[in-house]
């Protein structure tokens, strides 16, 4: 008997019996959309996390104050002292001190209202210097954005982030204009693009100022030469390492610190932020993937199901086919092309199922959904090979049938 043949006697054998057919499709159908809905929304929240910390930018890292102790013994969190200036950033912009940093950003924020005309909107105001637009891998759409002689002169200059600009003048061109920040007036020099929003704030609402006219006109303090925090830039992704070590032995030696794990500062860097979220996304992932596997497992035991459940109502056609001649081998060919077909139909509706699926669902969990080629391929070569793997036992079974024993059957 030739492939046609048995392929063409397995449909018929399938279409007999519609319903059952129909419900252990079913069950394949289901684990294949689930497996590659679970599997695509983990790669879909791993691309989310790559996106978000590249758009903060590359080869960062992030230098920061270590806790404070108040006069009671309460100790705060991370961030909580105000242990770096801009005298460190300074340092650490020397080539010669560390030459794997290629640009320094001191920066120093808060929340404050900002007023144009009849709009007022609450933003983050944050105080930096030129070097901020690259070591953030940001641009401007309109304007310009700070010069060192901003940052010197502590001019009354604002460069807004698109969502600030649009709530504070609408459609109208904010360069040009002026806000007024803590009752100071700025003058807006230039609109940022378009950064989306990060794990922790919405990049596109922000107002950035020179550092020097933050700390002496806006937020004021005792210490005026303190900052929040240190954005580095590396030269390339290989010296990060190099510059995390530059910067490290840099602010001990600058604190008078001789022991590192006394540091009052902390370096992170954003493949260490990568490495974890990634890390966490896999897991799931995995623990999901698995969950949806186990409806695998169900639909190639209703695949075995069917496949005994036909060998035994068979067994006359089985005794016949041997009669006339059939081998073992044809008569195991033919029980495991019907069981191949059952997985190949079952894989193909759940891969259509698992498509439909990706474009429908991230709207409603919004969270985004990847799909790729290549696993939507493997998911109908893992239903083949499901029905395959559960249709051995029961072709086997058939094959093992005797002639005479299978022709006296009622």
């Amino acid at each position: 008997m030739s492939w046609l043949e048995t392929l063409r006697t397995g449909g018929r054998a399938i279409l007999t019996h519609r319903l059952r057919s129909s419900l252990t499709v079913l069950g394949i159908l289901i684990g294949i959309a689930a497996v590659m809905l679970t599997v695509g929304l983990g790669e879909g929240a791993q691309q989310q996390v790559n996106a978000e910390v590249s758009s903060l930018g590359s080869n960062l890292l992030v230098v920061s104050p270590g806790s404070a102790t108040s006069t009671t013994g309460v100790r705060g969190g991370l961030g909580s002292a105000s242990t770096l200036t801009v005298q460190d950033a300074d340092a650490l912009a020397s080539h010669v001190v560390a030459p794997d940093i290629a640009a320094v950003a001191p920066t120093v924020s808060r929340s404050e209202p900002l007023v144009a005309g009849t709009s007022t909107w609450t933003t983050t105001v944050v105080g930096t210097t030129p070097a901020w637009l690259g070591v953030r891998a940001r641009t401007v759409a309109e304007g310009r954005f700070l010069s060192a002689q901003d940052v010197r002169s502590g001019a009354a200059v604002t460069v807004l982030a698109p969502t600030t600009a649009q709530e504070l003048f609408g459609p109208r061109d904010p360069v040009g204009r002026t806000v007024d920040v803590n009752g100071m007036p700025l003058t807006v020099v230039g609109v940022l693009t378009s950064a989306g929003s990060s794990a922790t704030s919405n990049l596109d609402d922000q107002a950035i100022v020179p550092i020097t006219t933050a700390a002496t006109s806006i937020f004021g303090g005792v210490n005026r030469d303190q900052v929040q925090q240190i954005l580095l830039e590396a030269t390339s992704p290989s010296t990060l390492s190099a510059a995390y070590q530059e910067a490290d032995a840099e602010l001990l030696a600058l604190h008078g610190i001789t022991t590192p794990a006394a540091a009052d500062f902390t370096i992170s860097s954003q493949q260490q932020l990568l490495s974890t979220a990634s890390s966490v996304d896999r897991t799931l992932t995995v623990l999901l993937g698995g969950i949806a596997a186990i409806s695998l497992l169900v639909g190639g035991i209703g695949v075995m199901n069917i496949m005994l459940v036909s060998v035994a109502e068979r067994v006359r056609e089985i005794g016949l086919r041997k009669a006339l001649g059939a081998t073992p081998a044809l008569i195991r060919k033919q029980f495991l092309v019907e069981a191949s077909l059952l997985g190949l139909v079952g894989g193909v509706l759940g891969v259509a199922l698992g498509v439909v699926g990706s474009v429908a669902l991230p709207p409603l969990v919004h969270d985004p959904i990847a799909l790729s080629a290549t696993a939507t391929a493997a998911s109908i070569g893992v239903a083949v090979v499901l029905g395959v793997a559960f249709g051995v036992y029961p072709a086997s079974r058939a094959a093992r049938l005797a002639p005479i024993d299978a022709l006296r059957s009622e």
